[in-house]
């Protein structure tokens, strides 16, 4: 569960490290966004290695899609009654068009990503059922 202020971490290589949640979108008084949610982010910490050459910039607005929530939520429960979470909290960038910045995402993804985000589940290293 992200809501406004929340810091997270970014999980690809576009050079941002750390991010703060400015707006959940997705309608008029939605407070709390889970995994597949689109959200805006201000970048607060870039990666060392990729200061000079980042793709992005410090106190930049992007939107953001959300990978992974360590919150239990009815849209990650599975057929068995299992609910799929992680320990932490990590988004990809997107651009203006909605598509990734980055050229690979970092850890697994869920698999729910298969059927609205194809270009995520492209560049992840591998899916989480």
């Amino acid at each position: 569960m992200i809501q406004q202020q929340t810091k997270v971490k970014v999980r690809d290589n576009s050079g941002a490290k750390l991010v703060k949640c400015i707006k959940v979108l997705g309608g008029f008084k939605k407070k709390k966004a889970f995994t597949g949610d689109l959200i805006i982010v201000s970048i607060i910490k870039l990666r060392n290695k990729f200061k000079i050459t980042s793709k992005v910039k410090k106190g930049e607005l992007y939107k953001a899609v959300i990978i992974r929530t360590n919150k239990k939520n009815k849209k990650n429960k599975k057929k068995d009654g299992s609910y799929s979470y992680f320990f932490e909290n990590s988004i990809c960038l997107l651009n203006n068009q909605e598509k990734p910045i980055a050229s690979r995402i970092i850890g697994p993804i869920p698999k729910q990503f298969k059927k609205t985000r194809l270009k995520l589940i492209n560049i992840a290293s591998g899916s989480f059922s």
